[in-house]
């Protein structure tokens, strides 16, 4: 078992070893029982991440407590500017849907918004405001929704109209393309066709339904 003294020395080491901080000696390690807490202060957010996971790499380490603040060279920037350079990011990263996701910039502090399809989507997104100056940390709450193949979608709405006693399933057709239901067949009543296109809307990946439905007691 290495000592804390062993194992600050090892964090010390890999600091100053990491090409992403950029002033190590800004930095003030302590050890207790393994726990790592580091304090001080670094030039940007994505430095502040990479000093905890350079403290994470030692062997030895149980837990990281990251107090390090982020201090600007420079000019200070203020929110406006933050918010505006972010937005500039998130329309050039190519990997980020158009329009899906927002953020809101408060003391320097980003809350990231909105829903991808996919994780890498959610990460590429945070790595981006990471490099923005001026970023003092990160709260993602951006929602990961897979998409639903067309094969699927139309597999749920046929067995919602099996399951509901108002909808004789046996002569209604599902056809799914480009997030909208079409409904083909008949039906005994008005009322059997507005429970068959709502059971349609309530599926997953749906956004229209289109209904063909004809009515014929």
């Amino acid at each position: 078992m290495k000592s804390d003294t062993e194992i600050r020395d090892d964090v010390i080491n890999e600091l100053q070893w990491d090409p992403q901080i950029t002033k190590p000696d800004a930095i003030g390690v302590a050890v207790t029982d393994g726990a790592v807490t580091l304090t001080g202060h670094v030039a940007t957010y994505a430095e502040r991440l990479a000093a905890a996971r350079a403290a994470e790499r030692v062997y030895g380490v149980k837990a990281v407590a990251n107090d390090l603040k982020v201090k600007l060279s420079g000019a200070p920037r203020d929110d406006t500017d933050i918010a505006r350079a972010i937005a500039h990011v998130l329309e050039w990263n190519v990997q980020v849907p158009e329009g899906k996701v927002h953020a809101r910039v408060q003391d320097g502090w980003v809350t990231l918004e909105g829903e991808v399809e996919y994780e890498y989507q959610r990460h590429a997104v945070e790595r981006s405001i990471r490099q923005v100056r001026g970023v003092a940390g990160v709260t993602d709450t951006i929602t990961v929704r897979p998409p639903v193949s067309p094969e699927r979608v139309q597999t749920v709405i046929e067995d919602a109209f099996r399951r509901e006693a108002e909808i004789d399933a046996r002569h209604i057709r599902v056809e799914v393309s480009d997030h909208t239901a079409k409904l083909y067949g008949h039906v005994h009543s008005l009322h059997e066709a507005a429970a068959a296109r709502a059971a349609a809307a309530a599926a997953p990946g749906v956004a229209t339904v289109e209904s063909h439905l004809v009515v014929s007691p």
